[in-house]
């Protein structure tokens, strides 16, 4: 028996302050035009003082959960991929697990900023493959807004909060029906493939000038521009045709590309690179903001919850992060 992880349902949420770009113009040296021409992101969502990153991942759980149609009692794993915790420790996962009831299985954070969704996909995955688990919640949340320098406009305009969550559950690759273009074992629903990588020597573009172990405060997001467009469009189309060439699958296989929301001419870079058409790439940043961690699933609840991404679709997921961290996951919807 081959065991393949299903994603059973999604949710996410956002916080219900909205600051758009004219109302940011007013306390910082940016303007609309400035941030939409460089970034394409027109508002981002802020998380009210006194509201945590447990608390959005918390949310979009119980949404993801209600669209599986599943209790929390039948969790036992939970993964919260975050770069902005509530605390130094202990884990986000464990307070969302303590407040959905839950007191079986395990929960721990990864940390992979922006790639952080995908390596815990990669994660969970693995655990429902080899048995350790057979219902996984995995949550992307940050609240980026509380470590951006509100004084550099290159970084503070270009992040939001908010959080997105899948529920993933173990099922016989040969029950877990066809769909797709039908080719061979690709044809089941579930997670076909993950693939993550990363590269220490390039941590300086973009990083967070503290933590307990050095300076003992937070920081604020420090990032060379430049250097991370360059990197992003160039280990993105990279990491995607590995999935595909794992899969024995051609580009224009992929029915939805979900990339991680970064910057509109990051993923419009990409795309070109892929051949792809803007018709199949789930794009949210001007809505959203790069949320770090909670984007690609924040992208995804949306597009399946309008109908775009339908039961059997080929929905390939990509991000790239500081670290230099990258991976994608190909999933057969």
């Amino acid at each position: 028996m081959t065991i393949r992880s299903e994603i059973l349902g999604c949710g996410s949420y956002l916080p219900e302050r909205c600051v758009t770009n004219d109302e940011l113009a007013k306390t910082v040296d940016t303007s609309d035009e400035w941030i939409r021409s460089r970034s394409g992101i027109g508002q981002r969502h802020i998380a009210a003082e006194g509201e945590y990153t447990s608390d959005l991942a918390l949310n979009a759980a119980k949404r993801a959960l209600e669209h599986a149609g599943i209790d929390a009692s039948e969790i036992d794993l939970v993964i919260c991929a975050t770069t902005t915790p509530d605390n130094t420790f202990p884990s986000t996962a464990t307070k969302v697990q303590h407040r959905l009831g839950m007191t079986n299985g395990a929960a721990f954070d990864v940390q992979a900023v922006c790639s952080g969704f995908v390596y815990g996909l990669a994660v969970a995955d693995n655990f429902i493959k080899c048995g350790q688990a057979k219902t996984a919640l995995l949550i992307g949340a940050e609240t980026f807004s509380r470590i951006l320098d509100w004084n550099d406009r290159s970084t503070c305009v270009l992040f939001g909060d908010g959080a997105g969550a899948v529920v993933m559950r173990a099922r016989d690759e040969e029950e877990s029906g066809a769909g797709g273009n039908g080719k061979g074992h690709n044809s089941g629903r579930g997670v076909l493939s993950t693939h993550i990588h990363s590269d220490g020597s390039n941590y300086d573009i973009l990083y967070v000038d503290g933590g307990p172990s050095t300076t003992q405060t937070v920081g604020h997001v420090r990032m060379n521009g430049r250097e991370v467009f360059r990197h992003a469009v160039t280990n993105l189309a990279s990491i995607v045709d590995e999935a595909l060439e794992a899969n024995g699958l051609e580009r224009s296989d992929i029915d939805w590309l979900v990339p991680h929301q970064a910057n509109k001419r990051i993923i419009d870079s990409t795309a070109r690179k892929l051949g792809m058409s803007e018709d199949r790439v789930v794009l949210t940043v001007e809505k959203h903001a790069n949320t770090s961690a909670a984007s690609i699933p924040l992208a995804l609840d949306t597009a399946v919850k309008d109908g775009r991404i339908q039961r059997g679709d080929l929905v390939l997921l990509e991000a790239m992060g500081g670290g230099l961290t990258w991976g994608a996951g190909l999933v057969r919807w």
